[in-house]
């Protein structure tokens, strides 16, 4: 993370609720910006980015260029693997199963994760198709509150560095994916059940 990304996430760090539940995706964006957040978050293998197999470390330029079919087939369609590595579909089946993983009374609960994880919860939550996937913007320290009630998601949108009253009255009832920051977040390459009703939700930041 750049001084910039740490001084952003520092004053949006301030404006998160108290939670009974840290948690992160693996990537070291997200193990950074738990740390500036003042998080003692628990590694989630659960929560790691899509895998983008043999993509992995190359250029949007280079991969468009060399495998214009499979790019093509990557944005378009959620079960397509091009790079080998894992499809849209699995991903959001992961990021649902975890999600339906929480035990009950678990309350309020904070996740640093990566965009695409974000966007996978919010497909799940919204019951709508994978394919509607990549039209969903997670901008860096975004947060998607989610919380279930009545057998289905209650979904909000907001920013954590939302003023911290706000906030409070936001994540009072809510859980929330929060996207983490980072520069790399406009980078050009690629990679790097039943719930009970007792259960609140989830604060997820995710990375970038």
């Amino acid at each position: 993370m750049s001084e910039r990304s740490v001084r952003m996430a520092g004053a949006a760090g301030a404006a998160l609720p108290l939670q009974g539940l840290a948690v992160r995706a693996p990537s070291i964006r997200c193990s950074q910006t738990a740390d500036v957040f003042g998080l003692v978050a628990a590694s989630e293998p659960a929560l790691r980015d899509l895998d983008l197999g043999t993509w992995c470390g190359r250029t949007v330029d280079d991969v468009a260029a060399t495998d214009p079919d499979g790019f093509n087939a990557w944005f378009t369609d959620p079960d397509a693997v091009p790079h080998e590595g894992e499809s849209v579909r699995q991903l959001c089946r992961r990021t649902a199963d975890w999600l339906s993983s929480r035990a009950p009374g678990t309350g309020h609960a904070v996740a640093i994760t990566e965009a695409a994880v974000v966007r996978a919860a919010l497909i799940h939550a919204l019951a709508v198709p994978a394919r509607a996937f990549w039209h969903l913007a997670v901008p860096p320290l975004s947060a998607v509150s989610l919380t279930w009630r009545g057998g289905c998601w209650d979904v909000r949108l907001g920013h954590v560095t939302t003023p911290l009253e706000t906030q409070r009255r936001f994540l009072s009832r809510s859980a929330t994916l929060v996207r983490a920051d980072s520069d790399r977040f406009a980078s050009a390459h690629l990679g790097g059940g039943k719930r009970s009703s007792s259960f609140r939700g989830t604060i997820s930041v995710s990375c970038g």
